[in-house]
């Protein structure tokens, strides 16, 4: 049996954790000795076919950021975008596998082959980013037995190393996602309630902030931009989080800006900070009442706030939260690191469940009393076009077959009708979201089922849907009268299309670049 691991594959910083012989997460520090790793690829173009991976690439960034990819983790899923270099077009999944690579090479070193990892992704990741990143793991050399939500990583480490119980609510702030969710704990036993997010908001956010205020201060004394190039940005953008994390230790920040004019010594005060990221703050706060909202909470309900995520240490977050749930919340462990802890102790629980004769009996024992119950983070349907009672017209809308938050695992299954007579194709589609309007969901797969020709119409259609444990959705589709099937995989990659043979043969073509 390999090493047991989570990976905590962040916006900004990436983390590797394993479970020791009595079933206890410990980080694994990488081959510079750090517990966590940049999410930073840069690609030497001195050395042929070198690729720089964390710190040394992020030290890179600035001499040339055109080779720079940073913060990948926020175009996962998304397949229009390409880095294109030295005659490739470089995914995001394909990125991260790099990050992926970094991190399972530094951690063989001392620990054996690693194989067998749980990665973990922000709760409101759809199904497209969550295949995304199993894809990147797969790319990497990895068996990616499951995915985890971040929040329930953290809470899982949480309530196995101290003394939790009741409601609790996760705020998971990091670089550069956002997730608030809300479960109930009794001692190691957790069941969620739900979740609540945003995939674009994040500490890089808050340095686009402080970045605005460096270009505005700069106008205001030159009348000219501070920035002309993107070594400019880069640089700036590196100032700009050193800014807003001395602005957590202490009230004033105090930089010298080098522009096209001259320099400018600047002044930026805790206040000034806070007010540009009022806004970004105040999203949190909407996304917090949702979740209390739907958890049928209210503040007073909640008896924990667990602080998960760098961007935490933001004075202002822990001074609004204070206010709003009338004490402090609880940053008793790493908040760069709890998320991969957590990780590894869902690998181990995964791997008790599904190849329990896999797990030794020490790692066993010490996970033997852990329950976590986990809920679908999004409702799923498809569009149809039932006939309107009042107008006798077909409407289209989005029927939603798995609701929200329903306890893993679900199923669910309704029958819909052709439309037409003689109707030879059926366009299928899954959608994520709660509104009946199609107009207000998104699409996450489209696909076409086709039929046998010279029939009626309203033929009936079973569609069934599950939500697995290690949170992935799978959608069919049967046609009862002649018992075809279509089978709808959540795909990424060229065209949409990068089905688990293909991600297997693409790993191997990866195997051939070296990271370092």
């Amino acid at each position: 049996m390999g090493t047991i691991a989570g990976i905590d594959l962040g916006t900004t910083f990436s983390a590797l954790a394993r479970l020791n012989g009595i079933g206890r997460p410990e980080i694994v520090p990488n081959s510079e000795g750090e517990r966590i790793t940049p999410s930073v690829v840069y690609f030497d173009e001195e050395e042929v076919g070198a690729i720089r991976v964390g710190l040394e690439a992020l030290n890179c960034r600035q001499l040339n950021p055109e080779r720079t990819v940073r913060w990948i983790k926020r175009h996962m899923g998304d397949k229009e975008w390409k880095k294109h270099l030295d005659d490739h077009d470089w995914t995001p999944e394909e990125v991260s596998s790099l990050i992926l690579k970094k991190i399972r090479q530094d951690g063989s070193i001392e620990n054996g082959e690693i194989s067998d990892v749980v990665i973990s992704v922000p709760a409101h990741f759809d199904e497209a980013r969550r295949k995304a990143t199993m894809d990147a793991g797969t790319l990497a050399g990895f068996n990616v037995i499951g995915i985890v939500n971040e929040p329930v990583a953290a809470a899982l480490y949480y309530a196995t190393t101290q003394s939790v119980t009741g409601r609790v609510l996760v705020y998971d702030l990091g670089g550069g996602t956002f997730d608030v969710s809300i479960l109930d704990v009794d001692g190691r036993n957790m069941n969620i309630v739900c979740s609540q997010g945003d995939h674009a908001l994040g500490g890089v956010d808050f340095d686009k902030k402080v970045l605005e205020l460096f270009e505005d201060l700069y106008r205001k004394e030159y009348n000219t931009e501070l920035i002309e190039s993107e070594q400019d940005r880069a640089r700036y953008e590196d100032e700009a989080e050193d800014v807003k994390k001395t602005l957590s230790r202490r009230p004033v920040a105090r930089k010298i800006l080098y522009g096209p004019a001259g320099s400018l010594r600047i002044e930026i005060t805790r206040q000034q900070f806070e007010e540009a990221i009022e806004p970004l703050i105040a999203r949190t706060e909407i996304l917090i009442e949702v979740a209390l909202e739907e958890a049928k909470s209210k503040a007073g309900d909640i008896n924990k706030v667990l602080l998960v995520g760098g961007s935490t240490r933001i004075p202002m977050v822990v001074e609004r939260l204070t206010a709003k749930f009338g004490f402090a919340p609880d940053n008793a462990v790493n908040v760069d690191e709890c998320v991969a802890l957590g990780a590894a102790i869902h690998a181990g629980l995964t791997l008790m469940r599904d190849d329990p004769k896999s797990v030794p009996q020490g790692v066993a024992a010490g996970l033997r009393d852990v329950k976590l119950k986990d809920v679908c983070n999004h409702s799923y349907g498809t569009i149809c076009a039932p006939i309107d009672e009042e107008t006798g017209r077909h409407t289209i809308r989005n029927t939603i077959i798995l609701k929200k938050n329903t306890p893993l695992p679900c199923e669910a299954t309704q029958t819909f009708y052709t439309m037409a007579e003689g109707q030879t194709e059926l366009q299928v589609m899954v959608t994520q979201g709660e509104d009946e309007d199609p107009e207000y969901v998104n699409r996450i797969a489209t696909e076409t089922f086709e039929l046998p020709p010279d029939r009626p119409a309203n033929r009936p259609i079973h569609v069934r849907y599950s939500y697995d444990v290690n949170q992935r959705m799978h959608c069919s589709f049967l046609d009862k009268d002649s018992g075809r099937s279509l089978e709808v995989e959540f795909c990424v990659g060229e065209s949409g299309k990068l089905k688990r043979a293909e991600a297997e043969q693409r790993a191997e073509e990866m195997s051939a670049y070296k990271v370092q």
